[in-house]
């Protein structure tokens, strides 16, 4: 086999190669490469020996049942808003570069007002009350890559995780925010694996994952656009929400939130 580089998109053959990984380092000491999921939002470390080259046409295959899937909701979401609204503004922050400026293209071809940030995760917590003071939306999305380093325990371990602790100090100055201008935040908060317990209680709307698996980049955003395009009378649930998600509660839970949308009278 090639010899594993930094940038190749490898599976972990003890995996049956479930998840598609980029390589973003190798720790040569350790014989070790740090993986970030190219279609999942999770991270991980594997030794080298266990990784294998994904072939083109594979890779291929799967860009282009993602793009159709995009375009998919995109086409449901237009048929759901036809009636006149002003929808709520989004504020997303991203660990991943590659998923913000998928996220933006998301937001963009559904005609939704927000704003994407590719800030990694260590610094969100320091960035985020800034932005929300700058930028002033309704909804706030928080995610990027997560993992657990011991699947098997450890769930109410926060250094168990990779990133939660992160999203958990973001979601915290989120609402010191909300708290010191009088403001109403709906937020979402998580990604693979994410310590869902502590995210809602950090003050989360929506978060995951409460069976600590994987979940869809596109995940999110679908909570993000629900909350956005919903009036604002009606209280939304995830019972409003997971039947639209891959991996449906499993994969994100919360405790709900009041729409953001605004009728436009004529």
């Amino acid at each position: 086999m090639d010899k594993v580089k930094t940038g190749n998109i490898v599976g972990r053959k003890s995996y049956g190669k479930d998840i598609i990984f980029i390589v973003t380092k190798i720790i040569e000491k350790e014989n070790i490469a740090i993986l970030k999921g190219v279609y999942e939002r999770i991270e991980a470390d594997s030794p080298i020996s266990d990784l294998e080259l994904i072939e083109e046409k594979v890779l291929a295959k799967k860009i282009e049942d993602d793009s159709e899937k995009l375009e998919h909701q995109i086409i449901d979401f237009k048929r759901q808003t036809k009636e006149k609204k002003l929808t709520g503004k989004i504020l997303h922050l991203d660990g991943d570069r590659k998923y913000s400026y998928k996220s933006y293209m998301y937001y963009k071809k559904s005609k939704l007002n927000s704003v994407v940030k590719n800030i990694p995760e260590y610094r969100q917590p320091k960035e985020v009350y800034k932005l929300l003071f700058f930028y002033n939306p309704d909804i706030l999305i928080i995610t990027g890559h997560d993992g657990m380093l011991n699947k098997e325990s450890n769930y109410y371990n926060i250094d168990n995780y990779r990133n939660s602790k992160y999203f958990i100090e973001a979601v915290k100055e989120a609402r010191r925010y909300e708290r010191e201008y009088f403001k109403s935040l709906v937020i979402f908060a998580g990604a693979c694996q994410s310590y869902y317990e502590a995210l809602i209680s950090a003050g989360a709307n929506f978060a995951s994952s409460p069976s600590r698996i994987l979940i869809d980049f596109i995940e999110p955003l679908i909570v993000a656009k629900k909350v956005a395009v919903t009036n604002n009378e009606k209280y939304l649930t995830i019972d409003d929400i997971y039947k639209e998600l891959k991996n449906g509660k499993g994969g994100i839970s919360g405790i709900g939130a009041y729409g953001k949308a605004q009728k436009i009278l004529l």
